[in-house]
């Protein structure tokens, strides 16, 4: 009967090895065909089976790495470095940069490198790598707290309907221009007269135009050249009411990983940009981060990212911005705690003010449900004299004077919006009684009253020009 049993028993192990054989050959193909969605969980199962094997850990680490589930794939891929799998080291180098271990990224990459030199093997990606994670540390330590009221995940190829703006605060399109098949994203002016087009050239390249309309036709594109670099793909235009600072998304070497958001301002003096900045984290990472937009009527922002999701599919975040920058106190302020903000892995962690995200979830709610009605000419009054009244641009007999009442028309939208901005800064100092924004709220009174200045000037030129 023992005997019996022992042969039963042999027999069923030989039987579990050779179906495990088999299941491993197609867990290989899947890998080797870079699958890894499908080899993940056959991976896993080995592991479990069988934890001291380096192979499986290493395949499984990497399978996950490439699944965006990166700390997921630092245990078995130590385990696969620690027994001496080839490239064990490259793909934990990654793994730790992707979960925002940076320290631990930058000595294993180091490690790496230098065994690679020994070989005389390339090190062109462990080295790009490595000033990603040098890039990173440095980031983090000026993370920005920012209250990001909500999060929705959408499929890459319509996720601008996520975004819900006022009319005050322009569109956002996405259409096929020429004969190119890739989709141009475009944002347009609430005006309607002007707009910032990130066009494809070649093979998902973007460049950045601007366009501007002429009576009822858009003219000629023209090339924003100081944004423009022959080897950097950039686009997600967005420019603020203020019609100086804009934003769009780069996928410069210099980055923290794939395309970041940057910001800039644009000179009326000599129709140039400044030198772009990037916005740091939270609202960048290692991942793809694009198409920043703020709503300055509704006081809400997006922007989006494929950090923390599959193939295909995109998070908007959607946050509160701030009236003047603050950071997190990176000396303070525990380390895995800064990693979850940073990241935003979870986004109630940024929930510091729950008045402020009740107040923001509700205007949210508001830009989800409202349907904006088409705008008619006939939605201003502006006194000309003691007899006329316009309440349309057709109204003007003089060009010149319908162009500088237009432009009378953005100053005042600006004033309003800086207005704002400084009531929310009155507000929060009152509150918080923080000395950090002392000096910020001096200079908006500054600048509001220079524009208050400005506007009357403008006022009485639009006069005088329709009456000369």
């Amino acid at each position: 009967m023992a005997r019996i049993k022992l042969i039963a028993t042999v027999f069923f192990a030989l039987f579990s090895l050779s179906a495990q054989g088999q299941t491993i050959e197609e867990a290989r193909t899947l890998y080797i065909d870079k699958k890894y969605e499908e080899a993940k969980p056959m991976f896993e199962k080995f592991v479990k089976s069988n934890p001291n094997n380096a192979n499986y850990n290493f395949w499984y680490g990497v399978s996950a790495l490439n699944t965006n589930e990166a700390q997921k794939a630092i245990r078995p891929l130590e385990l696969a470095n620690k027994r001496r799998v080839p490239d064990a080291a490259l793909y934990l180098g990654k793994a730790y940069l992707y979960s925002y271990q940076f320290d631990e990224a930058i000595k294993t990459l180091e490690d790496y490198i230098k065994t690679q030199e020994r070989r005389k093997k390339n090190t062109t990606e462990p080295k790009a790598l490595l000033e990603q994670a040098k890039i990173n540390s440095r980031m983090i330590k000026g993370v920005e707290q920012v209250t990001v009221i909500d999060s929705i995940v959408v499929g890459k190829e319509d996720f601008l309907n996520a975004y819900k703006l006022s009319v005050e605060s322009g569109s956002l399109i996405q259409a096929n221009t020429d004969s190119i098949e890739l989709p141009s994203i475009i944002y347009q002016t609430e005006r309607g007269n002007k707009r910032y087009i990130a066009k494809a050239k070649t093979d998902a390249f973007y460049q950045l135009y601007t366009q501007a309309k002429i009576g009822n036709e858009w003219g000629e594109l023209n090339a924003i050249s100081d944004l423009n670099k022959d080897s950097v793909s950039v686009g997600y235009p967005f420019m603020l009411s203020d019609g100086m600072t804009f934003y769009y998304a780069s996928n410069n070497h210099e980055n923290l990983g794939g395309y970041d958001i940057l910001v800039t301002r644009y000179n009326t003096s000599n129709d140039s940009f400044l030198m772009s900045d990037n916005v740091g984290m939270p609202f960048n990472s290692i991942h793809n981060d694009y198409m920043y937009v703020v709503d300055e009527f509704n006081n809400l922002g997006w922007f989006a990212s494929d950090r923390f999701q599959k193939e295909g599919d995109v998070c908007i975040y959607i946050f509160i911005p701030n009236a003047a920058k603050r950071t997190y106190d990176f000396e303070t302020v525990p380390y895995e705690e800064l990693k979850k903000l940073a990241s935003l892995e979870d986004i109630k962690l940024t929930w510091k003010d729950q008045k402020e995200v009740e107040d923001g979830l509700k205007r949210l709610e508001f830009a989800r449900s409202y349907q904006p009605t088409q705008k008619s000419d006939a939605d201003f009054m502006f006194i000309i004299n003691d007899k006329s009244i316009y309440k349309s641009l057709k109204d003007f007999q003089s060009s010149e004077a319908r162009e500088a009442f237009m432009k009378f028309q953005v100053m005042e939208k600006d004033f309003n919006a800086q207005q704002n901005k400084l009531n929310t800064l009155r507000k929060e100092y009152a509150t918080k009684k923080s000395p950090n924004l002392k000096p910020a709220i001096l200079d908006l009174e500054k600048r509001i009253e220079q524009m208050r200045t400005e506007i009357k000037i403008q006022e009485k030129l639009v006069r005088s020009l329709e009456l000369k």
